[in-house]
């Protein structure tokens, strides 16, 4: 038997379709809160202390955190090219203004406290603003469009035409989607200040994290709503076949109000993701209020999970449907690499990522405790 035999095509291909979840579940996890405490910085953080002291709770480790969107870009490309080219080319001005939002976040970081100028400070603090709003909106934004379905079709050669706009992304629901992403994302950052500091910065974490919390309840809900009542969902209507070769124009596509709630009637358990979400938001919520300090990071984790989860799998099998040409969309049955590419790059996962992920707890426990006033002035230290 060949070795990559060992593990069919089909199985493969699920399995690449679940790790494609856990890496962006594991980047909106991780660097999801530094995101977040970036957005929340001009409201947490009065004094130049205290955004000394809130930049410093995600400084060590945002660098290390952004290693989880590396891996997911590397593995949309490697595991399913189609994706890849039709995302970043289709979304190419989206993902510019994602790119030029993360290239400010490590220069604010570094240049910051040059100089003892308040405006020069005041400049890098917005800078880290939009290092951490920028991305958490059009991620939704763009999360929100794939929902919907996107603007481009093949020709029979395979040659991919996208026909849309960056100003087209920026519907009613695409945008609903963004704020749900910005809120959710809020809420870790919040939820990590509150664990990471102490006093007033600590204290306002704690209530807008609350709001945020709210917030994604409520965005959560609405986004559910509008996805049975407006927006239509996409269902293959030809026979598939999971072992099929990676040719999108093989199979016939319809469309409909609500569909994208099928797989819920046709598989149960599948409602234990927008249950998480919810669970893990309210949990959140509740938690803040208690003036918890631990539990709202693992409350607001669950909740990414559920929320992130809930968006696969109302899509399952379609990773990137087309509203232009419905027979273009992506399945995970015709858009994914070879048996034999899958299966090596498996074999490297099964390898480096528990090593990633040894690494990512040995600096957090290295790294834990509190940021306080004395910890970003000693001048012995390496505060940012």
């Amino acid at each position: 038997m060949i070795l990559h035999e060992l593990i069919d095509y089909e199985t493969l291909r699920i399995i690449w379709w679940l790790l494609l979840g856990v890496l962006l579940i594991g980047f909106a996890v991780t660097d999801g809160f530094d995101l977040g405490v970036g957005a929340l910085l001009p409201f947490v953080a009065k004094t130049d202390t205290e955004r000394r002291v809130a930049i410093n709770s995600v400084g060590p480790t945002w660098e290390g955190n952004q290693v989880w969107l590396l891996l997911g870009g590397g593995a949309i490309f490697a595991a399913w090219p189609p994706l890849y080219a039709v995302s970043f080319s289709g979304f190419y001005l989206a993902m510019f203004a994602i790119l030029f939002a993360l290239i400010l976040r490590p220069v604010a970081f570094k240049y910051r406290s040059k100089r003892e100028s308040a405006r020069w400070k005041a400049g890098w603090d917005w800078a880290l603003f939009i290092g951490g709003f920028v991305p958490s909106l059009i991620f939704g934004v763009a999360v929100g469009n794939v929902l919907q379905g996107v603007p481009f079709r093949f020709d029979d050669d395979m040659r991919i035409y996208y026909e849309g706009s960056f100003f087209g992304l920026l519907n009613p629901y695409a945008l609903l989607c963004g704020l749900l992403s910005v809120a959710m994302l809020a809420m870790h950052g919040a939820a990590w200040l509150q664990l990471k500091t102490s006093g007033v910065v600590a204290e306002r974490a704690r209530s807008y994290g609350s709001l945020a919390a709210l917030a994604t309840i409520v965005l959560f809900a609405l986004g559910g709503l509008a996805l049975w009542y407006g927006v239509d969902g996409y269902r293959i209507t030809s026979e598939i076949d999971p072992i099929g070769p990676s040719n999108p124009l093989l199979k016939t596509v319809d469309h409909g109000t609500g569909v994208w709630f099928a797989n819920y009637g046709n598989h149960p358990w599948m409602m234990a993701a927008p249950i998480f979400g919810f669970i893990g938001a309210i949990a959140t919520l509740l938690s803040m209020t208690a003036r918890r300090e631990v539990a709202p990071l693992l409350f607001s984790k669950l909740a990414i999970f559920g929320i992130i989860s809930t968006v696969g799998v109302s899509m399952f099998p379609f990773i990137l449907p087309s509203s232009l040409d419905l027979r273009s969309s992506l399945t995970v049955w015709d858009a994914s690499s070879s048996h034999m590419t899958l299966f090596v790059m498996l074999i490297a996962v099964l390898i480096f990522l528990p090593i990633v992920l040894a690494y990512t707890a040995w600096v957090y426990r290295v790294l834990w405790g509190k940021v306080d006033e004395k910890t970003v002035n000693d001048k012995n230290g390496h505060a940012y």
